[in-house]
């Protein structure tokens, strides 16, 4: 195999989450080609050759078996959000579910994952969404929406995303309409110069309630130094109107204009102004209520986050009289979903504001036996004086800290709940785990994410004795 060169192959199968392994005549070793899935026969640029060789996908000149039905999304094909539109759901659930038992069974052999539940809701099942402003090709008019595939400076208009409700959809119109017609200039990343930057739009399952967040460079606002940017402020109250006058299911919690002026194409905050209502709405599962600030970590398919917490409660087992640890524990909802149950739930988690969430959201659910730490979990375990009786572990995607799962692992529980949202981080976790005696003894995967890559697996482990 030549780098440079085209070739032709079938895709023999796909490594999590979107490698597919190309076989092609004349070569020993399959060929590593992103975006494709099992079946298809595809045509590829050769990229690097040697022991792990890889190519670029130029073609599919044959549709995978799986490929059963027309995408229903009008923006599938130039959208980066969504990966199996051309796949029903069975299938694609199918495939996650074989994608992680085959990366899991090669640390643990026959390892327990049985299943991969679907999610509730198919589609318009997001509560969260980060939309950005830019060109849809360069030098194009204003456009908002999520960035191409495989492109990190256009930006395809999605009026039509099928995987947030018509709420969304509505505020995403008008909020594109609205600025276009002002002709307000979006923020180059690489010129560093313009105004508009995201749009964050977040929406409770339960409640209806919308918070809408304007990211913009300080150009417009009132930190910067001399006072606020009078016109600025002008577009930003009419564009507030503009949203208050939507006919919408829901009803709006809060309108925020935040000014971000990082480098980072990031969604997030230096300074806020609240433009109407609040920063903050409540969101409830399993009948517990969650205040969820813009920044919150949630998770964003609330109906699926009931799935995935019963099972959680499931797999803890009986926990009366018992202390539980919950390690990152985000907002504190694993924690609350368990309290009612156990003696006392002890959690950590690094972000602050989290933290501060998850108290206020213990008392409002009048919770007294909740306790959250704030810190990194490497650090706080050690300050931590109570000995728990078992634990649950929800972290990152990237995983467990090496030295902080030594640590945890010295606790000697006899059972831990591990909730994972990668499941590479997990197969490597699980290595140390089988070392320190522990075993699988069921696992499930969870569709949180339909049509898009995303798994969640939450495995229940116990000490060998």
């Amino acid at each position: 195999m030549k780098k440079n060169e085209c070739y032709e192959g079938e895709v023999l199968s796909l490594k999590f989450p979107n490698k597919g392994m190309v076989a092609v005549d004349g070569e020993e070793k399959p060929v590593i080609v992103k975006n494709t899935l099992p079946g298809q026969q595809v045509r590829f640029q050769a990229k690097k050759t040697g022991k792990a060789p890889t190519g670029n996908l130029l073609e599919v000149l044959t549709p995978s078996p799986l490929e059963n039905q027309t995408p229903p999304c009008s923006h599938f094909e130039a959208c980066g959000g969504c990966s199996y539109q051309t796949m029903d759901y069975e299938n694609q659930r199918n495939l996650k579910l074989t994608q992680v038992k085959n990366l899991l069974e090669a640390v643990f052999p026959d390892f327990p994952l049985d299943d991969c539940l679907a999610s509730p809701c198919e589609w318009e099942y997001r509560n969260k969404m980060e939309f950005s402003f830019g060109d849809e090709y360069k030098e194009g008019p204003l456009s908002l929406g999520l960035h191409k595939r495989n492109s990190f400076y256009d930006i395809v208009p999605v009026s039509e995303c099928q995987i947030v409700d018509e709420d969304f959809r509505k505020i995403l119109s008008v909020t594109i309409d609205f600025f276009r017609e002002k002709e307000i200039p979006f923020y180059h990343k690489m010129r560093h110069e313009g105004i508009l930057r995201h749009l964050l739009v977040r929406k409770a399952w339960k409640t209806g309630q919308i918070l809408v967040c304007l990211v913009t460079t300080s150009e417009w606002g009132l930190s910067q130094e001399g006072g606020e940017d009078k016109a600025g402020c002008e577009i930003l109250s009419e564009y507030k109107d503009t949203l208050l006058g939507l006919e919408l299911n829901g009803n709006y919690a809060g309108i925020l204009h935040m000014e971000n002026d990082r480098l980072s194409d990031v969604v997030q905050s230096d300074y806020t102004t609240i433009l109407y209502g609040q920063d903050y709405f409540y969101e409830e599962i399993l009948g517990l209520s969650f205040k969820v600030s813009p920044f919150s970590f949630f998770q964003t398919n609330s109906a699926g986050a009931e799935v995935l917490y019963e099972l959680a409660r499931e797999y803890i087992g009986d926990i009366e009289g018992k202390v539980v640890f919950d390690l990152y524990s985000g907002t504190g909802t694993i924690a609350q979903v368990l309290a009612p149950v156990a003696k006392k739930v002890v959690g950590v988690e690094i972000v602050e504001e989290a933290v501060l969430a998850a108290r206020e959201n213990a008392a409002r659910n009048g919770l007294s036996n909740c306790y959250f730490h704030a810190g990194d979990v490497l650090k706080v375990i050690d300050e931590l004086q109570e000995i728990p009786d078992t634990m649950v572990l929800d972290p990152p995607r990237e995983g467990i800290h090496p030295k902080a799962i030594t640590k945890i692992l010295e606790f000697g529980v006899e059972r831990i709940v591990y909730i994972s949202c990668k499941p590479t981080s997990l197969a490597r976790d699980l290595e140390v785990f089988l070392e320190y005696g522990y075993r699988p003894v069921k696992a499930k995967c969870v569709d949180m994410f339909p049509w898009t890559r995303g798994i969640e697996t939450i495995v229940e482990l116990e000490r060998k004795r």
